[in-house]
């Protein structure tokens, strides 16, 4: 059927290699990883899971709610920390070639990436104090086995729980949009857990509250950009697999071990760095920059291999060809 297709395929059919961009099959190395860890995943059970994440978050929200009602500033900071942020995903959004996607469905997928976050802090603290009692390599594997895995997949679980499923998902890079949505939500909770947290520690340490707050909140402002970077890859690759179900477990799978690699890189090298270079607040920005602007022009070049080919499909007129 045409419309289980990206318009792009639809349009250029045969004529042209369209691997990676709207069609998938078995050619790196990485697609052969992915195909041998592809397995049957059954979804169900998607209103005890929202369920469960509203319990979560809410639980959050009252860790959280107090401190901000008290300190109206702590909630201006936490905003003020994921403009970034916004501000990438809003510019992944502009890059969408196709049909915008409609402001219900963004909202809806923010809100899902803020709710399952929840997932992830359980986890992510269910098994942090195992992996740190492990020498050296301890928190290397915490961050490739367990935080970049989790995280990954709540936030493609946002995209895949709704979004996915509706008709205006119509093509492979509405998945990049959706994601780098997806990734949003999620920054903007964990900004909200860690400024407060530091907020908390400083106001029962009798430390000074200010400075402390702004500090975490610049920090988190850097970490943000990240999260819709990794996101957007695994949504990519959704988008992909929604229009090549032959394959889609496989391309899911990619997708997320790409985000996945990305993520637990990331952690690993702030974590670690530091303890062999002098690692002052410049050079941390200056590393962030640098790597989130590595794996951000992979991203943008991925996109823009999509936005040539869909402006070559539909030519002139607008019209994709049938």
């Amino acid at each position: 059927m045409a419309s289980d297709r990206d318009p792009i395929e639809r349009s250029l059919g045969e004529s042209r290699d369209l691997y990676d961009i709207a069609t998938w099959e078995n050619r790196t190395v990485l697609d052969g990883v992915s195909v041998r860890i592809t397995r049957g995943l059954s979804a169900g059970k998607r209103p005890l899971v929202l369920a469960l994440a509203v319990v979560i978050i809410l639980a959050q929200v009252a860790f959280t709610g107090f401190a901000v009602l008290r300190n109206p500033t702590l909630g201006a900071l936490t905003v003020l920390s994921v403009v970034p942020a916004f501000a990438l995903a809003a510019y992944i959004w502009y890059g969408d070639p196709t049909l915008r996607e409609s402001a219900a469905s963004l909202v809806v997928t923010f809100l899902l990436g803020v709710f399952f976050a929840g997932f992830a802090a359980v986890v992510n603290s269910l098994f942090g104090g195992l992996f740190a009692a492990i020498p050296v390599v301890g928190m290397a594997l915490f961050f490739f086995l367990v935080v970049g895995p989790v995280e990954e997949f709540v936030k493609w679980l946002a995209v895949r729980f709704y979004a996915f499923r509706l008709d205006e998902f119509d093509a492979v890079v509405d998945g990049a949009v959706y994601g780098a949505v997806a990734g949003l939500g999620f920054a903007f909770i964990e900004n909200v857990l860690y400024i407060t947290a530091v907020y908390l520690d400083a106001v029962q340490g009798g430390a000074s509250v200010l400075p402390a707050t702004i500090g975490i909140a610049s920090v988190r402002s850097l970490a943000g950009p990240g999260h819709v970077i990794y996101s957007a890859f695994a949504g990519y690759y959704l988008g992909l697999a929604k229009f090549n179900e032959e394959h889609a477990a496989a391309i899911v799978v990619k997708g997320l071990l790409v985000a996945t690699l990305i993520h637990g890189l990331y952690n690993t090298a702030v974590t670690y760095l530091p303890t062999v270079i002098p690692f002052s607040f410049p050079v941390f920005v200056g590393f962030i920059v640098l790597y989130d602007g590595v794996w951000l022009a992979i991203l943008f070049r991925k996109i823009a291999r999509y936005r040539t080919a869909y402006h070559d499909a539909l030519g002139e007129d607008g019209a994709v060809a049938e």
